[in-house]
C-alpha cells in the first residue's frame, strides 16, 4: 500500500462541499432552484464537511491501496472508483431514503445527481494531484 495523499483528501472533501454549496446553497434558495425543497441551515454545514471528509479519507485509502503505478497507467480508475462508489452505494441509499420519505421524483433525481457529481469531483482532485 502506498501513502495516502492527505492534501488530495482535504481538497477533495472541500471541493465536494463547494459543489454541494453551489448545488443546494444560497444561490439556489431564492426560488430559482430546480426543485423546491427545504433549504440547508448553517448548522448542517459542519456535518456535511465531516461526511465528505470521511468519504474522502476512504477514497484516499482506496487509491493508496491501488497504488500510484497502477493509477498512473490507468488514470480512469480515479473516476471509475469514485463514480462506482456513488452509483453502487450512495445513490441507492439516497434513492431508497427518498422513496421511504415520499419525496417527489425530481428531488430524488436531483439529489442522486448531486452525489454523483460530488464524488466525480473528488475523483478529479485525486487525479489532478496524483
Amino acid at each position: 500500500m502506498g501513502p495516502v495523499n492527505w492534501l488530495a483528501v482535504v481538497l477533495a472533501a472541500a471541493l465536494a462541499v463547494v459543489v454541494g454549496f453551489v448545488w443546494n446553497g444560497p444561490p439556489f434558495q431564492d426560488g430559482r432552484q430546480l426543485s423546491p425543497g427545504k433549504s440547508a441551515r448553517a448548522s448542517n454545514y459542519g456535518l456535511v464537511c465531516l461526511v465528505f471528509l470521511i468519504s474522502s479519507i476512504m477514497l484516499g485509502h482506496n487509491f493508496a491501496r491501488i497504488g500510484a503505478e497502477t493509477l498512473a497507467a490507468k488514470p480512469w480508475l480515479y473516476f471509475m472508483q469514485t463514480g462506482g462508489v456513488a452509483i453502487a452505494f450512495v445513490i441507492p441509499s439516497v434513492w431508497l431514503t427518498h422513496v421511504r420519505n415520499r419525496m417527489e421524483p425530481i428531488r430524488r433525481v436531483m439529489d442522486c445527481l448531486f452525489w454523483l457529481v460530488a464524488y466525480l469531483a473528488m475523483g478529479l482532485v485525486f487525479w489532478a494531484l496524483s
